[in-house]
């Protein structure tokens, strides 16, 4: 379960993310709404992940993969460019947290 609660942790993080860009600086209600449910899930699945995972593996999984989902989902969503140096960068990442998951049985 330990990999599962890291997945939803993951995926609140995108939400908090994409989220934090639709409040408009916490100005309209819905999107800080959604933002701030989606910090406290992530932070809470976190924590569940955390019980077996050390907080180093844990938490650069979760920022970095987090990262590379918000950065997809803007492309996808906000039409935001990727170009050849963020896809080395995005590879760098997942082949990190890939390294840890590895390094970390």
């Amino acid at each position: 379960m330990t990999w599962v609660y890291l997945g939803i942790a993951i995926v609140f993080e995108v939400l908090f993310a994409l989220g934090t860009n639709a409040t408009k600086g916490f100005t309209r209600l819905w999107p800080s709404v959604l933002t701030l449910s989606a910090a406290a899930g992530g932070i809470y699945t976190l924590s569940l992940a955390l019980r077996e995972l050390d907080v180093s593996v844990g938490y650069t999984i979760w920022t970095g993969i987090g990262g590379v989902g918000t950065v997809i989902c803007g492309a996808i969503i906000f039409k935001e460019k990727i170009t050849p140096a963020r896809l080395l960068s995005f590879a760098s990442i997942i082949g990190g947290a890939v390294l840890l998951r590895i390094t970390s049985v």
